[in-house]
């Protein structure tokens, strides 16, 4: 009788020796803009930790601009100490020694948690190398594939230019798109958010995304303006003044599904999100809060409220946490023009298809990186 040995996976073979931090940033085509906001550029942080027995991870986390140079700093400066010599297997350990950073009363803690989730992102890409398995397998694996939306939508002087976009998602590959609203009035919007419908067709999946951009009361009113376009979701509807008893009222007096999370930078911050009843679908952001570790604490929490899982952006991470878990929902990114990163930093991209999109199922995160793109756009030299 034969019997089937599996590698032996020691703790001091993780041990991490050094960390290398490489900041990218990358100009975009023109500005892109939503309800109050704009971008220009689209930054990340590659983070490659090396061990012991020669394992390196290779992922990249966020998309800061202005304070890019502070998370560089607080992971060379405060974080990296505190995991030198210590195993990438021993996760909860390494969590909590990244901590102090966050104590600090007078920086942005959303900045010190960012840099935390860039480490313990690469973290777990080296526990999926070690054990040779993707990490959306090593979490539940619940699916392979899911369903990819573009966010998209963005505001620009043309209002044919609603159609054009609708119809290049679709010419990519993407199932659906999360448009942009907020920036109008209520009735403004709901025109926009009609013609993408039109363009789009009854099978393509269409949910709105106000980054907090109405009122309350014109939240209610977009989303009965709208109530025959089959909306998905409606996410981030209200300022964030009174944002969870405003969201509340949103959803339980249109019954348009809520969304938000996103702008949550603490564990604490997103329970009470949807503990109040505030929100159907929590997308928190793994890049944001502190990592896939914290991610993964926060989507148990949702289970146990029967909140839906989404995340914001970041589909190297996103692929892997949501199709881990029965209650996770769309693969969410932009279009070339709007992230030049994820189109061209991932050498070993999956095209959309079909809708789909397919979880790397190389070990880990199972990217491969261009390091030619990097270098090209490498905002200070690696550390």
């Amino acid at each position: 009788m034969s019997t089937l040995t599996q590698p032996t996976v020691r703790t001091e073979d993780l041990i991490i020796e050094h960390v290398e931090i490489t900041p990218v940033r990358v100009p975009l085509t023109r500005r892109f803009q939503g309800s109050h906001y704009s971008m220009t550029n689209r930054c990340t942080i590659v983070t490659r930790i090396h061990t012991r027995n020669g394992l390196v991870s290779e992922v990249y986390n966020g998309d800061t601009d202005a304070e890019q140079a502070v998370i560089v700093d607080i992971i060379r400066d405060e974080i990296v100490p505190q995991i030198i010599g210590r195993s990438a297997l021993e996760m909860e350990a390494c969590w909590e020694a990244m901590l102090p950073p966050t104590y600090d009363i007078l920086r942005d803690r959303s900045l010190a948690l960012q840099a935390i989730a860039c480490v313990d992102t690469a973290l777990w890409d080296l526990v999926g190398k070690a054990l040779g398995v993707p990490l959306y397998q090593l979490w539940g694996g619940y699916r392979d594939r899911l369903q990819a939306i573009c966010i998209g939508g963005y505001y620009t002087d043309d209002e044919a230019d609603v159609a054009r976009q609708i119809d290049h998602y679709r010419e990519l590959g993407f199932a659906g798109c999360k448009f942009k609203v907020g920036r109008l009035s209520p009735a403004e919007d709901a025109h926009r958010t009609r013609l993408a419908r039109e363009a789009g067709g009854d099978d393509f999946v269409l949910m709105v995304d106000a980054n907090q951009g109405f009122t309350r009361r014109a939240a209610i009113e977009f989303a009965e303006l709208t109530r025959d376009l089959r909306l998905r979701w409606f996410e981030e509807p209200v300022q964030w003044l009174n944002d969870r008893l405003s969201m509340r009222d949103v959803r339980l007096t249109t019954g348009v599904p809520v969304v938000a999370g996103q702008s949550e930078a603490t564990r604490a911050g997103l329970r009470d999100l949807i503990s109040a009843g505030a929100i159907d679908a929590c997308n928190a952001d793994a890049s944001w809060i502190g990592g896939p570790s914290e991610w993964r604490r926060i989507a148990a929490v949702a289970a146990a409220y029967d909140v839906e899982m989404a995340h914001h952006e970041e589909p190297q991470i996103s692929a892997h946490l949501l199709a881990s878990i029965p209650h996770g929902t769309y693969l969410e990114t932009f279009d070339p023009d709007r992230d030049p990163v994820f189109w061209n930093i991932i050498a070993n991209r999956r095209p959309f298809e079909d809708g789909l999109y397919v979880v790397p199922d190389g070990p880990g995160f199972g990217l491969e990186l261009d390091w030619d793109y990097i270098d090209r756009y490498r905002s200070e030299p690696a550390g």
